[in-house]
């Protein structure tokens, strides 16, 4: 069966140990982003599987229907909005799920927390000017970090917290909440509460109807004026503009950002990059070594079980009818 990978941006997955598992297949492996789909469609015309990195391409109904070979997508970590699984299931495409980690997500997201208070890029990019001590950063403990969803990246991020000293105030559902004072954290008592007493808000959160764009303008404009928004879940969680405008306002003073609503970012004047008080990062959340062998390990796995007439972790069985 003709195989693509689609969105390999690093040229990384045919040098992963798990790539071993197809030897012997047709694979081909695009290493750009296509956004049109009539030329996305001409790129996978030929093909009866193809392996997904995240949600870096949306699989529409659009696209779909111009794929009529297709059997088979195959995904790297759970799905999401990024795929119309009615539309699979509509045009008899099996979704093949596969597994995460909270390790490298929640890794990134304490990195973004330091390095957005201490200003660290800020400073390496001063001596790469010539310059000595351009700015005063400030330490994390004693302040109060509000965490939004209290899942198993939320669960990393407390056992950091509690390391370096800082206070966990968390916010979500009334089932996360509850668990978090059951392990012996504060739950806020309102939204207002937890957006205005927090000096560190890092959002962990899955991106879906009830979710999209939960972060409004007016919650952000209770944030303190020294106080950073890190975001390292999903753009799309926070109010179409809200954050920009807010932080043009003063609150919050800060923030720590991995996600964006158009990906890949290949604009040197994309206005957040032009911030001085916002560290960027490149969607790098999940891009690492060991999760990239777990993510595709499963994905390849689910592949040959489907090659094999033994499909495993199908999200969307009836479309195997």
């Amino acid at each position: 069966m003709r195989i693509t990978i689609l969105d390999d941006y690093q040229n990384a997955v045919a040098k992963l140990e798990s790539f071993k598992m197809l030897k012997g297949l047709d694979v081909t492996i695009l290493n750009h982003t296509e956004k049109d789909n009539s030329k996305l469609a001409e790129l996978l015309k030929d093909s009866e599987i193809i392996v997904l990195i995240r949600e870096r391409t949306e699989i529409s109904a659009d696209l779909l229907s111009r794929l009529p070979k297709l059997k088979l997508i195959s995904q790297t970590g759970k799905k999401s909005n990024h795929l119309d699984i009615a539309a699979c299931t509509k045009y008899k495409v099996a979704v093949a799920e596969g597994i995460g980690s909270p390790v490298a997500p929640s890794e990134l997201a304490w990195a973004l927390i330091m390095n957005t208070f201490r200003q660290i890029p800020q400073a390496i990019q001063g001596m790469k000017e010539g310059k000595w001590q351009t700015n005063i950063g400030s330490t994390i403990r004693g302040k109060t970090i509000g965490i939004w969803g209290y899942g198993k990246i939320g669960q990393q991020i407390v056992k950091y917290a509690n390391v370096f000293g800082v206070t966990v105030l968390v916010w979500g559902s009334e089932n996360s909440r509850n668990q978090a004072v059951a392990d012996g954290f504060q739950k806020a008592d309102s939204k207002a509460e937890f957006f205005s007493q927090s000096d560190i808000i890092t959002l962990h959160l899955r991106l879906n109807e009830s979710t999209f764009g939960i972060v409004k303008e007016t919650d952000l404009s209770l944030m303190k004026s020294s106080a950073a928004l890190i975001n390292t879940a999903r753009a799309e969680l926070i109010e179409k503009g809200a954050l920009l405008k807010s932080l043009k306002n003063g609150k919050p003073g800060f923030a720590g950002i991995d996600v964006y609503e158009e990906e890949p970012i290949y604009d040197v004047d994309f206005e957040l990059l032009k911030m001085p008080n916002v560290v960027c990062t490149p969607h790098i959340g999940y891009v690492e070594k060991n999760s990239y062998e777990l993510y595709f390990e499963k994905a390849f796995e689910n592949v040959i079980n489907y090659i094999n007439s033994n499909p495993t972790n199908i999200a969307n069985p009836e479309a195997l009818l």
